[in-house]
């Protein structure tokens, strides 16, 4: 089997790396809207919602550019991926949507807050869930025929990507508590202290029984995965040591390192992930060289691509530096309370 093509790589680790991006800063986003729900404090609930107004848009762009690189530069791979999971990514569609709309209407509309607020925490749980199901369901492996899926409308069902949605809910959680211990103070800041043990000691769990689900079922694509590069196993490892990392930052009142440490946690499962697919883009079937597009092709994707993809870079890194720093009280109320000359509905 011959290797795929420089520019195929580079596609290939322009996806890898946009949805670690998205991973860590839309994950930030949408384990505050599942925190959100499990308070009423009204003050609680803006100071949240503070903490993220200013990036919350911008991380999504990450995830526009994980679609629109599937599609362009390895197109059988995004029209089987699609086949496999057309109800999780309308599912995450529709509460990416709620998300956004209850971030802009619950200010706007007294009388409908209560519902909004649902939205939102309830928009954040699903795309957290489904999201985590997704990994779980390539994790056993998508059955692929003359390259078109060969599955059904609901494959993805099963105990094993159930757990790694519920797990990715909890690790979501936990990165939203770590953002805003790193970024509120006072009571909404020792509140998220409060609740990120008991985050990490659920995570643990879903992680275990997962581990035992994956040792009883119909594993063995994963498992013969591994099976050569036992050195990989050192990536759980570390990212188990994270875990202990983030209880001790939050014991400490350390306000970056648990967030510093909850990052390198999904990083380290990240790259387990990326030892476990390689070279399969849809695991076990379709490789890297085999969904990849004409080489005419990715390379006018290329030339596009170091264009934008620098530029989408830096405005996330400037976002995130003008806007660094604990929150302040009239962050907190910026784009929260309504001008008096506002009419709410």
């Amino acid at each position: 089997m011959t290797d795929p093509s420089p520019l195929a790589l580079f596609w290939a680790a322009v996806i890898a790396a946009s949805i670690l991006i998205y991973v860590l800063l839309d994950g930030v986003d949408i384990g505050v809207g599942i925190l959100f729900g499990t308070t009423r404090d009204e003050a609680k609930r803006v100071q949240m919602m503070a903490s993220i107004a200013p990036v919350w848009d911008g991380n999504e762009t990450w995830l526009v550019v994980i679609g629109a690189s599937l599609f362009a530069a390895f197109p059988a791979a995004y029209a089987i991926f699609l086949g496999a999971f057309y109800l999780p990514v309308l599912a995450m569609l529709v509460g990416l949507i709620f998300r956004g709309v209850a971030f802009e209407f619950r200010y706007r509309s007294g009388a409908m807050r209560p519902f909004w607020d649902a939205g939102f925490s309830c928009g954040s749980i699903v795309v957290a869930f489904v999201q985590g199901a997704a990994v779980g369901a390539m994790i056993r492996g998508i059955p692929v025929e003359n390259m078109q899926y060969a599955g059904g409308a609901f494959a993805w069902l099963h105990p094993f990507p159930v757990m790694t949605g519920i797990g990715l809910v909890l690790g979501y959680a936990l990165l939203g508590a770590c953002w805003i211990v790193l970024k509120a103070d006072g009571v909404l800041r020792s509140w998220s202290y409060v609740r990120i043990p008991g985050l990490v000691a659920s995570l643990f769990a879903a992680l275990g029984l997962a581990f035992v689900i994956a040792l009883a079922l119909d594993m063995d694509a994963a498992r013969n995965s591994l099976a050569g590069r036992s050195w990989a196993l050192t990536f759980p490892v570390f990212s188990l040591v994270a875990l202990v990392a983030v209880l001790a930052g939050a014991r400490m009142r350390w306000d970056a390192l648990p967030l510093t440490m909850a990052m390198a946690f999904f990083c380290t499962a990240f790259l387990t992930l990326g030892v476990m697919f390689w070279p399969h883009l849809i695991p076990y079937a379709i490789t890297v060289k085999d969904a990849a597009a004409p080489e005419a092709s990715l390379r006018f994707f290329f030339y596009a691509g170091v264009v934008v993809l620098p530029m989408i870079l830096a405005y996330t890194a400037g976002v995130y530096w003008v806007f660094r720093g604990k929150l302040h009280l009239e962050q907190q109320k910026e784009g929260v309370e309504l001008p008096s000359d506002s009419g709410q509905i």
